[in-house]
């Protein structure tokens, strides 16, 4: 049987999905269809069922509890370690270079060693405006350079709109530098092991207005619970040492891609902040 264009086609999807997912090896001999879904047969359920033993309760239960430990298990929070290298580390850095330095040299957080590069920052260190982004994509972990993809090209189009240059008007950067696989969102002991290094790029950058994008931006600058759909649109406070910093949090450009509607309210915020430092937006 000769294989088609379209199975071929398929095939190769396959093998990019589970490499973005982090399936980079192999770990049997023959290939397992696991697509087709497996069902339970009629026997196991009866031995299950001979097998379950009373409890204290009166009702039947399996010998194995491994599956209920799991569950319980997984509804519990583990514990947020917190890396007393990365603040020493970041606090010993005087200039954007050093912490980029440091950045590089951290061995702390696991998602380094998933990733292919370190994305630091792009654009003008000494713009008025820090942008801050929740985690590189694909792209930006092929490139180092942040918001490269779909979602960065909107926001380069967003700030053409607003009458900003990328290169020199604003300052780019992530909440954590490296990639997640499968762009999955950054977890809390992730975020709180880079939080050192972003808080540092914050004193170093020292702008006049930080732009947060999406969620986990807000939350992990403003310390804040509420989703992005609460924060945005409002002015924060964010505390620098004796200054304080205005902080906007926006909707997240890839969110605007999937949601369009919602590009209003982001152009709203845009001129909010052009207002705060005293700009009028491009016509």
């Amino acid at each position: 049987m000769n294989t088609t264009e379209h199975e071929l086609t398929d095939a190769l999807n396959t093998l990019e999905w589970l490499v973005a997912m982090g399936a980079t090896d192999a770990v049997g001999d023959a290939p397992v269809d696991r697509t087709t879904p497996v069902e339970k047969s009629a026997a196991t359920a009866v031995e299950n069922r001979e097998n379950a033993q009373p409890s204290p309760q009166g009702q039947m239960t399996t010998p194995s509890a491994a599956p209920s430990t799991i569950i319980e298990a997984k509804s519990q929070k583990a514990p947020v370690v917190v890396d007393e290298s990365a603040y020493e580390a970041a606090k010993g850095a005087k200039t954007v270079e050093e912490l980029y330095d440091a950045v590089q040299a951290f061995e702390g957080c696991s998602l380094k060693r998933t990733a292919n590069t370190t994305v630091f920052a792009d654009g003008n260190p000494n713009a008025p405006v820090m942008i801050i982004g929740e985690a590189p994509g694909a792209d930006e972990d092929r490139t180092g350079v942040p918001f490269e993809g779909e979602s960065g090209q909107l926001l380069n189009r967003m700030l053409k709109a607003a009458g900003w240059s990328r290169g020199e008007d604003t300052y780019l950067t992530y909440v954590v530098p490296w990639r997640p696989l499968g762009n999955r969102t950054p977890n809390a002991q992730e975020i709180a092991l880079c939080q050192p290094f972003l808080t540092r790029h914050i004193e170093l950058a020292k702008p006049k207005v930080l732009i947060l994008l999406g969620s986990v931006s807000a939350q992990s600058v403003l310390g804040v619970k509420d989703g992005i759909s609460k924060v945005r649109g409002k002015w924060h406070d964010h505390q620098k040492g004796d200054e304080t910093i205005q902080a906007m949090a926006m909707f997240h450009p890839s969110y605007l891609l999937r949601q369009p509607r919602q590009k209003a309210l982001a152009w709203k915020d845009l001129l909010e902040i052009k207002a705060k430092l005293g700009q009028s937006a491009q016509e």
